[in-house]
């Protein structure tokens, strides 16, 4: 088998901080929610995220409020459901174009997607945010923008992160054998179905999540000690 070439990671617990996503990132979406619909509801984009979460809920005639509150209530569920994402996504925008958001990504995650990708391995995300989200994050750091270290993003789109199909055709689309992609995560259930798709993985530990002992796969508290050939 030969070594790793590309790494997919995930966000949230892995690359940023999970209380940035549930303690920043969703409030801000909640709260802006409403304001945001009445003014944009006429857009195509929200008026196919709105028509999306109708759907997806089995209730086509919602009235706009009614949807509102029901994505109120998604986000406290922390529902992953793709209308939502996409929404929120919107909304994400405006505070970061606005300076009210700064991506939160570890300094270590910094530091170490900058050497990966210096030393040449192609760098993905896979993140049930969605990926205009994903670009916001990595696009507005302390640190500046880390956009152009990464060469695609994947999000719910693609499918469930705990389905090992989902893998299978993120590698099909990345276009290497995936015993030479390397996906890192804070869940052992993605980790899980990642490695019955044949991909390589590493467990990222940052004290934010319980992680169940025994998961079997490589552990690390951090990017400065995960060296990826060495996986």
């Amino acid at each position: 088998m030969s070594g790793v070439r590309a790494i997919i990671t995930d966000i949230e617990g892995t690359t940023s901080s999970i209380s940035f996503v549930k303690d920043v990132l969703f409030p801000f979406a909640k709260r802006n929610l409403e304001a945001f619909v009445t003014a944009h509801a006429h857009e195509p984009q929200v008026r196919e995220c709105l028509d999306g979460a109708r759907s997806l809920a089995g209730t086509p005639g919602l009235s706009d409020a009614d949807t509102v509150a029901l994505l109120r209530q998604w986000i406290d569920e922390d529902k992953k459901a793709t209308p939502l994402k996409s929404l929120q996504g919107l909304i994400w925008e405006r505070g970061y174009k606005s300076g009210e958001l700064q991506g939160h990504v570890y300094p270590d995650a910094v530091d170490g997607l900058r050497a990966w990708h210096g030393r040449g391995f192609r760098l993905y995300v896979y993140s049930s945010g969605s990926i205009a989200a994903q670009k916001l994050i990595f696009g507005h750091t302390a640190r500046g923008d880390l956009t152009p270290l990464f060469s695609g993003y994947f999000d719910t789109t693609t499918g469930p992160k705990v389905e090992s199909p989902s893998y299978a055709r993120i590698v099909a689309e990345v276009g290497l054998p995936s015993g030479e992609v390397l996906f890192l995560s804070d869940s052992v259930a993605e980790l899980d179905a990642a490695r019955s798709a044949g991909l390589r993985t590493a467990c990222l530990d940052r004290g934010e999540a319980v992680i169940p002992a025994g998961h079997g796969h490589p552990t690390f508290h951090g990017f400065a000690t995960l060296d990826p050939s060495a996986l």
